[in-house]
């Protein structure tokens, strides 16, 4: 990605790390981002110190007071702005975004357009934003409940997705009318840097509050500070079960809300009455897709004796034809893995499976020579396990999909998809409706998505999304998630010029 690329998304060699709206701070201590497709360093970003942190959250208290009085579709129509931006910025946001992440250019431009249409529901969403009318049981009174905006609402993300769950919340949040501080990750700071220039420009040019969008950078110690602060009364996380058990363990002490979205172990269910072509295009897109760094991924494929010697044999010639390097190159499936941390939690995840007694059907290895100078490029791998293996009992992010045989009908494959920790997405793939119904039922899936004859992967924005157990219970994006950035409030009006209590409760005076 060339200099003047990222100039026009506001990003320069050296950059502060810490915006109230347009207004930027500097501090010292940098970050450094280096691009996993080449390990080249990109540009460096000021952490964001104790003191800037203070400014920020002090400058957003004052935003939250105007901005809440803001009528909210008024407030729609600034997201309709941002909506408007993403779309002249996406052909260079999406090669940021494949640039510094390591994802695809197509994906990188995909997630850029989940921002666009996350924009539009929520400027749809800004004038439906219902409470509902109820029946009181005592004469002349009247009942019902609306929504009001929590205040600040703290959004941490994480690296595989750098841009969009930051729209997903941001979007939602401010129709709500809150305001929003973003910590990003420290792998991907120039997204974020990106995306925030974007906003800042918007709201200057509407002369509002600079402080209703703030972004910090920094580790996990930035992060405790959102989490730790009362004066947030919301916390949106986005990251591995581990970081969500810290931050809600740690927001729960202050009686604070949590929306949290965490690790995935995700399922394909094959039965015998499986379209198998469209199996394996979903079995690999979702396998290899962004390395297999989303939490969507799959990476358990359940498939029923009868047919399992030929999908394992499908499997293995479709994984021959990935082609894996430079994701600015469209010719490529798949890029590298986010850096060389997690290239070694792949080859222990590799040496796992071998010592509990699975068999490589598809060999892993770290790629090296030209194109591959940064160390982050692997072979995505395909081993024959059991469920219960502790290697598949966990989410390792990398292309590794476990292939699982079950036997019987097809409760059997869904008590195999259900017997992990974590519950975020399932899929079934089967032409037989009434498989497919068990599969929906409140016997079948435990996961927050359950799709027929798709893959786990690939989300659209109009559905809530998120899972269940060790996922984290949070919804974001679509339906009715916008509820979650509001406080709920019940209101009766009497209109009486008597008292009646309810319950048929008497008490005379």
């Amino acid at each position: 990605m060339t200099e003047e690329e990222l100039k026009t998304l506001g990003i320069k060699s050296e950059n502060p790390g810490t915006s109230i709206g347009s207004k930027w701070f500097t501090h010292k201590e940098t970050i450094l981002s280096s691009s996993p497709t080449n390990g080249k360093p990109i540009a460096s970003v000021e952490r964001t110190s104790r003191t800037e942190y203070e400014k920020v959250i002090k400058e957003a208290e004052k935003a939250k007071l105007i901005w809440r009085d803001i009528p909210a579709p008024k407030r729609g129509e600034i997201i309709r702005q941002l909506g408007e931006k993403l779309r002249e910025t996406k052909p260079t946001l999406g090669k940021l975004v494949s640039y510094e992440m390591g994802k695809s250019y197509q994906e990188g431009l995909g997630e850029v357009q989940e921002m666009i249409d996350i924009c539009d529901f929520a400027v749809g969403i800004s004038r439906q934003l219902y409470g509902n009318t109820i029946h009181s049981e005592r004469p002349g009174h009247r009942m019902y409940d609306q929504y009001h905006p929590l205040g600040i609402v703290g959004i941490i993300t994480a690296f595989n997705f750098p841009v969009a769950v930051w729209a997903w919340n941001s979007a939602l949040a401010l129709v709500c009318g809150n305001v929003v501080v973003w910590k990003p990750s420290e792998k991907t700071p120039l997204c974020a840097l990106a995306c925030q220039h974007i906003l800042a420009d918007i709201l200057k040019s509407n002369k509002l509050p600079e402080g209703i969008s703030s972004l910090i950078t920094g580790d996990a110690e930035v992060g405790t500070w959102l989490s730790k602060d009362s004066r947030i009364p919301l916390v949106s996380a986005t990251g591995s079960t581990r970081m969500g058990r810290q931050v809600a363990t740690t927001v729960a002490e202050r009686f604070g809300k949590t929306l949290l979205e965490l690790g995935g172990n995700n399922a394909i269910i094959v039965t015998p009455n499986a379209d198998l072509k469209m199996t394996i295009i979903g079995a690999v897109f979702g396998a290899v897709g962004t390395a297999g760094q989303r939490c969507t991924s799959t990476r358990r494929l359940i498939v029923h004796e009868n047919i399992y010697d030929k999908v394992r044999k499908s499997l293995v010639e479709a994984y021959k034809q990935i082609k894996i390097g430079d994701p600015l190159d469209t010719q490529h499936h798949m890029g590298p893995l986010i850096d060389v941390d997690a290239v070694q939690i792949y080859l222990n995840a590799l040496a796992k499976i071998k010592e509990q007694g699975g068999k490589i059907l598809v060999e892993g290895s770290v790629l090296n020579g030209k194109g591959y100078e940064s160390g982050c490029y692997v072979r995505p791998v395909i081993a024959e396990v059991e469920n219960h293996f502790d290697i598949v009992q966990e989410e390792t992010f990398a292309p590794i999909l476990y292939l699982i045989k079950y036997a019987g009908d097809v409760n059997k494959a869904i008590d195999l998809q259900n017997d992990v920790r974590q519950g975020l997405s399932s899929a079934i793939m089967t032409t037989n409706i009434r498989e497919a119904e068990v599969f929906l039922s409140q016997n079948g899936s435990d996961c927050g998505i359950a799709n027929v004859n798709i893959g786990t992967s690939g989300a659209e924005i109009g559905g809530a999304f998120g899972g269940e157990k060790e996922t984290g219970g949070g919804r974001e994006s679509g339906s009715d998630a916008w509820k979650v950035y509001m406080r709920r409030q019940t209101n009766t009006i009497n209109y009486t010029t008597s008292l009646p209590l309810a319950q048929g409760i008497t008490f005379d005076l």
